[in-house]
């Protein structure tokens, strides 16, 4: 106990007489660390934070109807297929063919509170349809029909068998309703080309049941996720197909893929330009203390001392670098989160002890070449002053 005692005081002894360069050593160590920790920390919460970004782009699972179309039950089964923290959202779609001053449109019946979540970024000139009164209009449909937001219109099912009677605002009545645009919809997508209404009403002007032709999910996963959930659908739900939207998924993972290399490289490169501070910083001690490494040598000091004298040294410096830079690598990445994504990122405590051992392992590795010049030193040549 006395003798690990006396090797503590000793290492510490000699840091502290040479403070300049072993802060040095230290931030530089610390910096290294803090860019491990960091980077580490942004490796696993990116694609979360990424995903969550790609999600505003649209749906990234489609369920169709294996023979015709489906019922709002089978999407709810679909639904609970998936985990409820994964689940962005999910839209059920409509299209039937109607009439619109005699001409031919199609209406698309949804629920509007679900195309939000799952289609966000749909920019809405006015506000989104709610009531039975209320219809959005997409912007081909309002500068084809001259429409604002506020006009009423008439949309006919059967137009053929349509009464001349105009009943009032929002009374639908068998084949025919009146409805007032409440916004027109621009996207720069097909999407432009519809009438949107709820999908009650639109079961109601067709006189049918609420059966559904396609439905969008919006699920935060990876792409081996996706997949697994995708098969446990199909799997369980024998009425709908799910499929990927290929286009959305193959971005993001691409995207994801090129960023977590970016971060491999980029952390290789400063735990690389770490090793070569600390050993420069090492072999300059060193050279310093050549003097007192030959008079230790002289008086029968073995080069095993001298060596675990030297690593005591770089360890130490190590273990207090990977604990400060461990702590600043959290504010760094909760910065970059913050900043980039708009979101937090949760802390891991985990990674403190890695970020600790990684930093001891690199100081010690980077320390190896200068220590071992150490124990080179010619005694008689260094007393004598060469």
């Amino acid at each position: 106990m006395k003798k690990r005692k006396m090797f503590f005081r000793m290492i510490t002894a000699s840091l502290m007489r040479r403070r300049s360069r072993m802060i040095v050593a230290l931030l530089s160590i610390a910096i290294g660390a803090t860019i491990l920790s960091g980077l580490v920390s942004i490796y696993y919460d990116v694609p979360k934070q990424l995903g969550a970004e790609f999600r505003n782009y649209g749906a990234n699972v489609i369920l169709t109807a294996t023979d015709g179309s489906f019922a709002r039950a089978d999407m709810q089964k679909a639904r609970t297929a998936v985990e409820e923290d994964d689940l962005v959202g999910i839209t059920p779609f409509r299209y039937e063919n109607v009439r619109i001053k005699g001409l031919p449109i199609v209406a698309v019946g949804t629920d509007p509170e679900s195309a939000k979540k799952t289609s966000p970024y749909w920019s809405v000139d006015g506000e989104w349809f709610s009531s039975s009164e209320e219809v959005m209009v997409g912007a081909n449909v309002a500068e084809k029909f001259k429409m604002q937001v506020g006009d009423m219109i008439e949309i006919d099912y059967s137009p053929e068998e349509k009464t001349d009677s105009a009943p009032e605002s929002g009374v639908i009545n068998e084949d025919f309703m009146y409805a007032t645009v409440t916004g027109i919809l621009d996207t720069g997508g097909s999407e432009e080309n519809y009438v949107y209404m709820n999908l009650p009403d639109l079961a109601n002007l067709c006189e049918s049941d609420e059966k559904i032709d396609i439905a969008e999910l919006s699920i935060s996963a990876t792409s081996d996720e996706l997949k697994s959930y995708v098969d446990k659908i199909n799997s369980t739900v024998p009425a709908v197909h799910a499929s990927i939207v290929k286009r959305v998924t193959a971005s993001e993972t691409t995207v994801l893929t090129k960023l977590q290399a970016l971060v491999l490289l980029v952390t290789i490169v400063v735990l690389a330009l770490t090793m070569i501070c600390v050993a420069t910083t090492m072999t300059a001690v060193v050279a310093e203390r050549r003097k007192e490494i030959g008079l230790r040598k002289a008086i029968g000091a073995s080069d095993k001392s001298i060596i675990q004298e030297f690593m005591g040294e770089s360890m130490l410096l190590g273990f207090f670098g990977g604990l400060l830079g461990s702590i600043l690598g959290f504010v760094f990445a909760q910065q970059v989160s913050v900043n980039v994504f708009s979101s937090s990122i949760s802390f891991r405590p985990l990674l403190v002890p890695i970020t600790v051992i990684v930093s001891i392992a690199v100081t010690g590795v980077s320390s190896l070449v200068p220590i071992r010049s150490a124990t080179d030193v010619d005694p008689a040549l260094v007393l004598k002053g060469e």
